[in-house]
């Protein structure tokens, strides 16, 4: 019986050099050209997401640099020996010149000067390079970080530093420009499954291959990831792993039965697929994790209808990627986007619901509901074949159709522009000259909708019926709708507007329609036309309470895309010429 305690996996087999890096071979080729070349650069910056090797890098660097071989005789390699002292100290974390850092929780500049900035000047112990290895480094604070800029630029020459962090974006540009960067790359699925199989075999374990690939899945290209959860698949399958014994340990579902679930899902069969659904949670699935796999699929498949190499992963068993072939071929890219998006929003609700099933069960009825909906073209062209068995039936009731968004039509005799954008004054100008602007009434009107008095605006338009207009000088007679005060206050906008003196009075009858009633008049006409047009006729007969909301005509559409419209570029202009 041995003594030697039990080690983790992602710690028992953690690179000791750059050879044992995997996934990693253009970091590896720089720096094996920088130590040959004696250019080894004054500090590193070594970003990647958890679990690629980062820490692991930075710790071979500094075996690297401070190696002096078995002999003792060494300089700096790419091919630590692993034995002389300095290499063993550094491989236990107990060399006196390679200090770690966590920036996590050392992260003030009081941390940066007590352990950096007051022993940087002195010279190493024992080794060749004073190195400081901080991780996290995206979490010290910014006076952290200005308090080790200076340094950082004009280190000593027996002084390096090695950076690591997962949020590269949030380390300041005046620290990364004094660093050598290298991106640690995600692990590939063919990689990683090789990797985990020979550690696998190392460790006498019976692991399949389909185990191995779902392990790399869930990893999502974490070395440490996999490590553990390897880890923790050799102890769950006892000695030998199946892919059965895997998804239970993670949760999930059969890959095969999530792609039965999707295939009835987007047959519609809303009954099948709730059972199906049932069926995965009573035998341990997670519904969060049931969705996340419809999600996957989703995606897997939409990308193989785009790029069919897609198909080829090797996470993949072939049973299923025949599935997916025959899936890319029969759905379209708008029914599985649509999917996609219901898929996303279904996993927000899941966690704010009373119960994840409920949830997952809700989302389903959702997507078997919509994936019956033909797409909006195939409706159009339906509609445009006319009324009859061709509308669709969805068996969820017919929504209420809609014409186009729209504006109401203006009316026929709308002024040319006035001012706007304020108080319109004339104050300034002679009376005579600035009644001289409003020769026609609907100018009178453009001043009262410039001024933003909204309630006199509402009642001329509506109370108003024009008798007689000259400049300074309105007749009309009053609508029953009108207020008794509308001539008193009309006058006194008007005055205090233009800056001359209007009379407004009451005539007892006689007098044309309202602007109101104009408006309506025209609206109800445009109206009756479109509700007689064929199309909006086929429209009403597939959806009976179908009703139109709003009408733009030509004229309104085109002037919108004029006013959208990017300003033409005068091909003669000259930036540089004299104004």
């Amino acid at each position: 019986m041995t003594d030697t305690p039990y080690q983790v996996l992602a710690r028992k087999y953690r690179p000791q050099v750059f050879a044992d890096l995997i996934g990693q071979e253009a970091m590896v080729r720089v720096l094996t050209n920088a130590f040959a070349a004696d250019r080894i650069a004054q500090a590193f910056m070594l970003t990647g997401i958890r679990g690629t090797g980062k820490t692991t890098t930075a710790r071979i660097i500094a075996k690297g640099m401070n190696c002096v071989g078995p002999d003792g005789t060494g300089g700096p390699t790419v091919t630590p020996c692993g034995e002389c002292e300095p290499c063993r100290a550094i491989a236990e974390g107990r060399h006196v010149d390679v200090m770690e850092m966590d920036g996590a929780s050392q992260t003030g500049v009081n941390d940066i000067r007590d352990n950096i900035l007051n022993s940087v000047q002195y010279a190493p112990s024992s080794a060749r390079y004073k190195i400081y290895i901080i991780d996290e480094v995206h979490m010290l604070s910014t006076s952290a970080f200005n308090a080790l800029l200076k340094t950082l630029e004009e280190p000593p020459a027996h002084v390096k530093f090695i950076f690591a962090t997962t949020e590269i974006r949030k380390v300041p540009v005046t620290v990364l420009s004094r660093c050598q960067r290298f991106d640690l790359r995600r692990i590939e699925p063919e990689v990683m499954i090789a990797h985990l199989d020979r550690i696998a075999k190392a460790e006498g374990a019976a692991v399949s291959g389909d185990a191995l690939a779902l392990l790399t899945r869930a990893a999502e290209g974490s070395v440490r990831d996999a490590l553990s959860l390897l880890d923790q698949a050799i102890g769950h399958g006892a000695g030998e792993t199946g892919v059965g014994e895997v998804r239970a340990m993670l949760g999930l579902a059969d890959r095969g039965r999530v792609m039965d679930l999707f295939e009835r899902i987007m047959a519609g069969d809303a009954a099948g697929a709730l059972t199906e659904l049932s069926a995965q949670y009573s035998d341990g699935a997670d519904p969060a994790a049931i969705l996340r796999d419809l999600a996957e699929v989703t995606h897997w498949i939409n990308v193989s209808k785009v790029t069919p190499d897609a198909l080829e992963d090797p996470t993949v068993g072939p049973d299923e990627r025949d599935r997916g072939r025959d899936l890319a071929e029969r759905l379209s890219l708008r029914s599985l986007a649509r999917m996609w998006q219901m898929l996303l929003k279904a996993l927000e609700e899941i966690s704010v619901a009373p119960n994840a099933m409920m949830a997952a069960e809700m989302a389903v009825i959702r997507m078997t509901h919509v994936a019956e909906l033909p797409p909006p073209d195939d409706l159009i062209r339906r509609l445009k074949s006319g009324p009859g068995p061709q509308a669709p039936a969805s068996g969820g009731g017919a929504p209420a159709a809609q014409t186009a968004p729209a504006r109401s039509a203006p009316h026929a005799s709308a002024p040319a522009s006035v001012q706007t954008g304020g108080a319109v004054t004339a104050l300034a100008r002679a009376p005579e000259e600035s009644l001289a602007r409003f020769h026609r009434f609907e100018q009178v009107v453009e001043l009262i909708r410039a001024n933003r008095d909204a309630k006199l605006l509402i009642d001329v338009e509506t109370g108003v019926r024009l008798v007689s207009y000259a400049p300074g000088r309105i007749e009309f007679s009053p609508a029953p709708s009108a207020p008794a005060d509308l001539a008193a206050r009309l006058s006194g906008a008007l005055g205090r507007w233009t800056g001359a003196r209007w009379g407004v009075s009451v005539v007892a009858g006689g007098g044309g329609p309202t602007i109101a009633e104009l408006r309506d008049a025209e609206e109800a006409a445009l109206h009756d036309e479109a509700l007689a047009h064929p199309l909006m006729q086929s429209v009403i007969a597939a959806f009976p309470e179908a009703h139109i909301l709003e009408i733009r005509t030509p004229d309104q559409i085109a002037a919108e895309a004029a006013e959208e419209a990017l300003p033409e570029v005068d091909d003669e202009w000259d930036p540089f010429a004299d104004d």
